[in-house]
């Protein structure tokens, strides 16, 4: 007998001649490699003979499905017409996103979509799309860097901590942040997402694991920040029972890190396996929410979106402990997820790509750039947005177009008109980029309510 299991070694167990074998073999390969043959043929011939015991098994789920309910893989045709959606400050949104969102309205899973008015092309859903769907999932749909989210942190001290502090403070950010693929904390925190049995169930997230550990309270590159700033409360009738007045905060933006960006690769590449769509449309792909795949992935997804949330803890814990203050109120969103949620009475998968989620009386923080105020929120629930809002000014100007346009004495004077420190940051991430805020706020007020602002004055970002 070779060390190498072989298709044939599987149909001499009884394995039918489909595609069950071909799934069991890549899934041997991808996560039973190192183990003996013997003992992989043994567990092989208990998936044969008792299928529905091993529903959801992290290596053999898959292969009992495609005994008992193969996946069918069958090209998908788009619809001729769209699914009801709406457009937010449409006179601000470039015709490709636009495009990009008509073409996810034409999928067969498609019940409702919603562009927000920061929104601008991306791939597969655009940024700032909305799209409601039925009992399936689109990794693209949700993105590469999964449970993205907004982290704002208000203490319990005025606005002039500031003054003076400036140096104690950028080196603060210095000591207690770390941004890019290397950098790490020196000293690693423990956290209880860690246990979560996800971890141990599924072979992807187990092999993940390590990495996700030694990435904790790290944010990625591109428009991560960590940032000092103003908040200012407006409304004396918000929920925290903060007086009208300026408050030191710290606003943080950043997501699941390789976590979640690895479970995005591997989830797409197999709903573009199972789900083919014509060419112009391919990064939908979908996975059905019955199947092991569609399973795993919503768990997987999920996951990554606790981890994400644990590393902004991290982070605000870190800085908490160095300012030797409290932490009096903390407003927090994702904005790279999708949700189960009612549309029009039925249950959808509501995905929200760049885009905030504003049900009636939900809080969030959308930003601006970082010469620009972000807005503290609360959602008023409108249906046509899907209870939707942007999660920021939108770009104006893409990466590439910022390094042919912008110059960082550019950057550097309207930093210093503006009075913000930023530490690290790249021509890519220039204020410039952004769209004006607050257009794209006076373009949603009936989307969200503003409670108050958040002002940058120190910002790290990835060099």
């Amino acid at each position: 007998m070779g060390n190498k299991l072989s298709g044939k070694d599987l149909i001499k167990l009884g394995f039918p001649k489909n595609n069950s074998i071909n799934i069991a073999l890549g899934q041997i390969n991808r996560y039973r490699k190192r183990e003996k043959k013997e003992s992989i043929l043994t567990e092989a011939k208990e998936v044969l003979l008792h299928p529905e015991k091993f529903e959801g098994h992290g290596t053999w789920g898959k292969v009992a499905e495609g005994l008992v309910n193969p996946v069918q893989v069958r090209m998908h045709q788009l619809k001729t017409t769209r699914a009801p959606f709406t457009i937010f400050g449409e006179n601000e949104i470039d015709q490709q996103a636009k495009f990009q969102l008509y073409d996810s309205l034409k999928l067969p899973i498609s019940v409702a979509g919603a562009l927000m008015p920061d929104a601008h092309s991306g791939y597969g859903l655009p940024i700032g799309g909305v799209l409601a769907t039925d009992n399936a999932v689109i990794p693209y749909g949700v993105g590469v860097d999964i449970g993205c989210r907004m982290s704002l942190s208000i203490f319990d001290l005025p606005a002039s901590h500031f003054k003076g502090k400036e140096h104690q403070l950028q080196a603060i950010l210095k000591d207690n942040t770390k941004f890019g693929m290397n950098e790490t904390h020196a000293t690693k925190a423990d956290h209880e997402v860690f246990y979560k049995s996800e971890f141990q169930d599924i072979p992807l997230l187990k092999n993940l694991l390590p990495k996700a550990y030694k990435q904790l309270g790290s944010s990625g590159g591109g428009n991560h920040f960590v940032e000092f700033g103003i908040a200012k409360i407006d409304n004396p009738e918000n929920e925290w029972k903060l007086g009208v007045g300026e408050y030191f905060a710290v606003l943080s933006h950043s997501g699941s890190r390789g976590l979640g960006a690895n479970i995005a690769k591997h989830y797409t590449y197999l709903a573009t396996k199972q789900c083919p769509l014509p060419k112009n449309v391919q990064h939908l792909a979908w996975l059905d929410l019955n199947t092991h795949d569609g399973q795993e992935y919503w768990l997987a997804m999920n996951l990554a979106g606790e981890y994400a949330k644990a590393c902004h803890d991290d982070i605000h814990r870190r800085i908490a402990k160095a300012i030797g203050k409290r932490v009096v109120v903390t407003i927090e969103n994702h904005h790279n997820f999708a949700w189960k949620e009612m549309v029009n009475g039925q249950e959808c998968i509501v995905h929200r790509k760049g885009a905030t989620p504003a049900a009636e009386g939900q809080l969030g923080i959308i930003p601006g750039s970082m010469t620009a105020p972000g807005y503290i929120v609360k959602g008023k629930g409108n249906a046509e947005s899907l209870n939707s809002a942007s999660h920021g000014a939108g770009r104006l100007f893409s990466r590439a177009k910022c390094k042919a346009t912008f110059t960082q004495s550019e950057i550097k004077k309207v930093l210093k008109a503006n009075d913000v420190t930023l530490i690290g940051g790249n021509i890519d991430e220039a204020p410039m980029a952004y769209k004006d805020i607050t257009k794209v706020m006076g373009n949603q007020t009936d989307l969200v309510e503003v409670l108050g602002t958040f002002t940058p004055k120190i910002v790290r970002m990835d060099r």
